[in-house]
C-alpha cells in the first residue's frame, strides 16, 4: 500500500466507475483494490486523523480499514450510492474502537493514582458524539457533491448559512416562487444520494 501522506488527491469517480472496480474485486481481482485505495483512501485519511492523535493512528486505521473492506468485499451490496460510505463506515468504526480502547488503557494508568470513591463518582467518557457529528458532516458534503451544483448551492445557502428565502432568490436572480421551486427539487435529489 503506498504512504497516504504521499498520495495526491483522486477525483471522485462516477458510480458506474466504482461498480465496476467493486464487481472486479467480488470476481476476486484483487488489483482493482489499488484503484478503491486511489479513490477513497486519502479522503478516508482526513476522516480519521481529524478524530485520532496522532496521526500514525489513523493510519493503522486505514489499513485496518482497507484489510477489512478486502475480507468482506462480497457482503457489499450497491445500494445506488458511493461504495465511499460503506468504507467510511467501517473506518468510523474502527477509530471508535481506538478511541474507546485508549480510554480503557488512561483510566486504567489513573487508577493507579486515585482514590477509589472518586472513579466510582466519573461519568464515562463518551467519545462517539463528536465523531458521529463529524461522520454525519461527512456525509452530507458527500452527498452535496454529488448534486446538480445549483441544487448543492441553494441546499448550503438554506439549510447550512440559514439564509431567508428572499436573500438567496436575491443571489440567484430569481423570484421567491422559483426559488421554492428548485429547494423542493434540490431536497427530494439529496434525499436520494444521502445515506438512509
Amino acid at each position: 500500500m503506498v504512504a497516504i501522506t504521499a498520495m495526491p488527491a483522486s477525483p471522485m469517480p462516477s458510480l458506474d466507475e466504482e461498480r465496476a472496480v467493486v464487481a472486479r474485486l467480488q470476481r476476486g481481482d484483487r488489483a482493482a483494490f489499488a484503484q478503491l485505495y486511489a479513490w477513497f483512501g486519502l479522503r478516508l485519511y482526513r476522516i480519521l486523523v481529524g478524530r485520532i492523535v496522532p496521526p500514525e493512528a489513523a493510519e493503522d486505521v486505514l489499513k485496518d480499514t482497507f484489510r477489512t473492506a478486502m475480507e468482506k468485499i462480497g457482503q457489499f451490496t450497491d445500494h445506488g450510492r458511493s461504495i465511499f460510505h460503506w468504507l467510511r463506515r467501517i473506518a468510523v468504526n474502527k477509530a471508535i474502537d481506538v478511541q474507546r480502547k485508549r480510554q480503557r488503557e488512561r483510566a486504567g494508568n489513573d487508577r493507579l493514582f486515585v482514590q477509589p470513591e472518586v472513579i466510582t463518582s466519573q461519568a464515562p467518557a463518551t467519545p462517539d458524539r463528536g465523531l458521529q457529528m463529524e461522520d454525519t458532516r461527512s456525509e452530507v458534503e458527500l452527498s452535496l457533491s454529488r448534486l446538480n451544483p445549483r441544487y448543492a448551492q441553494v441546499l448550503r445557502l438554506r439549510l447550512i448559512e440559514e439564509r431567508s428565502r428572499e436573500e438567496i432568490a436575491a443571489l440567484l436572480d430569481i423570484s421567491v416562487g422559483n426559488l421554492d421551486v428548485l429547494f423542493h427539487r434540490a431536497c427530494k435529489a439529496f434525499r436520494k444520494e444521502y445515506p438512509p
